[in-house]
């Protein structure tokens, strides 16, 4: 028993530990998650604008954190993009919304969406704003600083109750930052307020409000149950072990007893009751042996009992003579099974296993190079076999060689190339691999491979049919289909 509890109380300790691990790594996932939320790309920028241009058309929808251009040093200007990080992922919501396609500088720039090279995190992102919609809240930016929260709430109050109304405040508690949220009491209520009030010009500047895509609470994430208090826990684990103690002492009376029961010519029905009345009160009283001090307290009511020291079972001597007229005859026990016999193949199955074998001749490597490398392991391998054994899926997958070096890829080449290859089709997964021979290699020395997804093989085909031959930067594309089962399974050595 005291075994017993023990197990229960490290299994409910480890079950916590495990908890609070994942716990800890969902909390890193929403921050970086978070972090993405908070930044957008500017493209199609004028050359002649400057960093305090871009700062100061972005800077009504929320405070922002850092602005980031790239320069050539051969040209000592900027690229014509920049990425624009703000303090809180409203901030950029409302910029992407409003900016996009805004004359600035005497061209039409281009606000696009979060740049990511972390696809996993849009998991996170989505669940961050499916957790803000059970909210009613808004985000009201560029507010005058003589404003207080006050003034805010009475002029939104025109529109439904309000049950919060917080403006954020920096090191000094006299002077906001510009921005805040309101929450109402109804859903209505907030959409009215964002059409109503988004570009009010209140005490001369123009607010800016849109819906929040965050919780409240956003990086602490969905309340987590605590753990048990001590008491509780060893309260918990010893119930749990007395039950697995009276189910183990009940299954070895009925293995053990009951021969002996038939044998004294007592009904096993008759038997049980009285066992099943007894376990209850053998049971607790082994409980404070178990954890001395400690269960009397968890458990009230138990008293402390000595131990019998464990006996040895005996099981009864076959009788010898015959059976009693009550008692059915033995049921002799079942001879040990043959050995199978090892199957043998019709004529069919032989023809089928030959088609097989020549599908996968048909379908295996050309170059000696290829077949060297050629392994098989592991249920994914043997599932790609398969496939290939069957007939071959259209690939829905285009790979770009010979596009780039790897000291030009960046974040912007991503969404390059997504613009450039949406125009044949709908974009699905953009995918930049730098291929290395082995570790030792110069990462600048990389193959570049470029894999693009589509929603339609007919689009891919249209891709690579295009951008195939095609000059960029001084190089020579390379655009083939790319083996979709060796995509589908993360294999971009191909």
């Amino acid at each position: 028993m005291e075994q017993s509890i023990k197990m229960v109380l490290m299994k409910q300790t480890l079950a916590h530990q495990q908890q609070q691990m994942a716990s800890q790594r969902t909390q890193v996932q929403r921050q970086q998650a978070l972090a993405l939320m908070c930044r957008v790309y500017v493209g199609s920028i004028s050359f002649e604008l400057k960093e305090d241009t871009i700062r100061q058309a972005f800077l009504p929808f929320g405070p922002i954190k850092s602005i980031n251009m790239s320069w050539d040093p051969v040209t000592q200007k900027h690229k014509g993009f920049a990425f624009v990080e703000y303090e809180i992922p409203e901030a950029a919501q409302l910029s992407l919304e409003q900016m996009n396609g805004v004359m600035l500088g005497g061209r039409n720039i281009k606000v696009v969406g979060r740049p990511s090279n972390m696809p996993q995190a849009q998991a996170v992102i989505d669940e961050i704003q499916e957790e803000a919609k059970q909210f009613n809240r808004i985000y009201v930016a560029s507010i005058h600083p003589e404003l207080t929260e006050d003034d805010i709430k009475n002029v939104f109050e025109a529109f439904g109750p309000i049950t919060y109304c917080k403006l954020a405040y920096g090191t000094s508690q006299h002077k906001h930052k510009g921005y805040g949220f309101i929450e109402y009491a109804t859903l209505p209520a907030a959409l009215e307020a964002i059409a109503s009030m988004n570009l009010f010009d209140l005490g001369g500047q123009y607010l800016r409000v849109g819906r929040a895509i965050t919780p409240p609470n956003a990086l602490a994430g969905p309340p987590q149950p605590s753990a048990l208090p001590t008491a509780a826990a060893v309260a918990a684990a010893a119930a749990t072990a007395k039950i697995q103690a009276m189910d183990a002492v009940a299954s070895n009376a009925v293995a053990l007893g009951l021969t002996k029961l038939n044998a004294l010519g007592v009904p096993p029905a008759a038997a049980l009751p009285t066992l099943a009345a007894a376990l209850p009160a053998a049971i607790p009283a082994v409980l404070p042996a178990a954890l001395p001090g400690v269960i009397p307290a968890a458990l009230p009511g138990v008293l402390p009992a000595a131990i019998p020291p464990p006996g040895v079972v005996i099981p009864p001597a076959p009788r010898v003579g015959p059976l009693p007229a009550d008692l059915p005859p033995p049921t002799p026990a079942p001879p040990p099974p043959a050995p199978a016999a090892p199957p043998t193949l019709t004529e069919a199955e032989g023809q089928q296993q030959a088609a097989l074998q020549q599908k996968l001749l048909d379908a295996s490597p050309d170059t000696l190079q290829q077949q060297e490398s050629l392994s098989i392991s592991g249920q994914s391998a043997r599932h790609l076999v398969m496939q290939r054994l069957m007939r071959r899926r259209a690939s829905r997958t285009v790979l770009l060689c010979n596009m780039v070096s790897a000291d030009e890829v960046d974040e912007a080449l991503h969404h390059e190339i997504q613009e450039e290859c949406s125009k044949w089709g709908s974009v699905e997964r953009l995918v930049i691999y730098n291929e290395r021979q082995n570790e030792d290699d110069d990462p600048s020395h990389a193959n570049v491979k470029i894999f693009v997804q589509f929603a339609e093989p007919e689009e891919a085909s249209a891709t690579a049919g295009a951008l195939n031959g095609r000059y960029f930067g001084g190089r020579t594309v390379r655009a083939a289909l790319y083996d979709q089962d060796l995509f589908d399974h993360g294999d971009l050595s191909g």
